[in-house]
């Protein structure tokens, strides 16, 4: 039998397929075992096969692309609209396959296992960060019961546990438990200190990484997640990049009228915070008079408050990215901008 186009809903253990002809008509509608999967599409002459893009269809896209099929991964905010009531895995599986026939439908790339692991220390950091962001929270909330308090940052928490050693008033008990605590928070730090040199080594060896770090607002870690995350080929222009990562304006407009709201926050949220906090960062050093400072930037500061110029900022640092990554271009700073002028 020959399918135009068939569409697997991915799971742990069981992927639902939909398969289409020529005419778009449904002629499979299958369930299979996650070990049944590869051999059901080795026996298959090549066929455009599509998922939705998670981490774990980027390996089933590079196994079905070896077996000779042609695959697309959709992301999955596109098939919602097309899911029917009713919600199961044979219905996902048909939104996927109708969301895939859209004419103007934008389909994700299958990553390599290089680049996927790659960017896997940048992951490991973001959850360790966390979970030493948790141990902190709880090391000081406990702490607080006792009637201990400590100024908020990482640099504060040794002189925190030694007030907890000395404190007499506090319970054994509880200065053990505390105690314990602040060894998982030390224990964080090291296991976090291992990772940023391997990821510091990662950074001076891409040339796009060494080559965004020229970007004010733009660290070690903004440019290397940028560097291996970004396939700036997928974008049109820099405002579409910009619109990828969250940071251009929801429109509402209906009846001829244009109606913009707040940023839409779509996209990549560890990237759009990067630049948030990058826009932040160049912010707190904007004087007026300053060589270094936009023109641009101290005017807007003056009519709108800071964190909504720094979003605004964002977005103009992620077309600049967008720009840099194009041209292989080095960022020019205010300076040299106006005398290029």
């Amino acid at each position: 039998m020959k399918y135009s186009r068939i569409a697997a809903d991915t799971s742990k253990s069981v992927f639902t397929l939909h398969g289409v002809d020529a005419s778009g008509h449904a002629i499979l509608r299958r369930n299979l075992k996650r070990a049944a999967f590869e051999a059901f599409f080795a026996k298959l002459e090549p066929t455009e096969v599509v998922l939705e893009a998670c981490g774990g269809s980027h390996h089933w896209g590079r196994r079905l692309a070896e077996l000779g099929h042609t695959v697309k991964l959709i992301p999955p905010q596109y098939v919602k609209p097309y899911v029917k009531r009713g919600k199961n895995d044979r219905n996902d599986a048909e939104a996927i396959n109708e969301a895939a026939g859209r004419p103007g439908m934008r389909f994700v790339p299958v990553k390599s296992a290089a680049s996927q692991a790659d960017a896997l220390a940048l992951s490991l950091r973001e959850l360790l960060v966390g979970q030493r962001t948790a141990l902190i929270n709880a090391l000081r909330g406990h702490a607080t019961e006792f009637g201990i308090v400590a100024a908020k940052g990482t640099q504060h928490i040794a002189s925190l546990l030694a007030e907890v050693a000395q404190n007499q008033a506090v319970p054994q008990t509880a200065r053990e438990v505390l105690a314990l605590l602040g060894e998982q928070i030390d224990h964080m730090n090291q296991e976090l200190d291992k990772l940023d040199a391997r990821l510091a080594a990662q950074h001076k060896a891409n040339p796009m990484s060494q080559l965004l770090i020229g970007q004010p607002g733009i660290g070690p870690m903004a440019a290397l997640s940028f560097a291996l995350i970004v396939d700036p080929s997928r974008f049109k222009s820099g405002r579409h990049f910009a619109a990828w990562l969250g940071l251009t304006p929801k429109d509402k407009s209906t009846g001829g009228r244009q109606r913009l709201g707040g940023i839409s926050r779509a996209g990549n949220e560890r990237l759009r915070q990067l630049l948030v906090v990058g826009a932040m960062a160049v912010i707190r050093f904007a004087k007026p008079g300053s060589k270094t400072a936009s023109p641009w930037l101290l005017k807007l500061l003056e009519r709108r408050p800071r964190k909504l110029a720094a979003v605004a900022l964002a977005n103009k640092m992620a077309r600049t990215v967008w720009a840099m990554m194009t041209s292989g271009e080095a960022y020019r700073g205010v300076a040299q901008a106006a005398k290029a002028g």
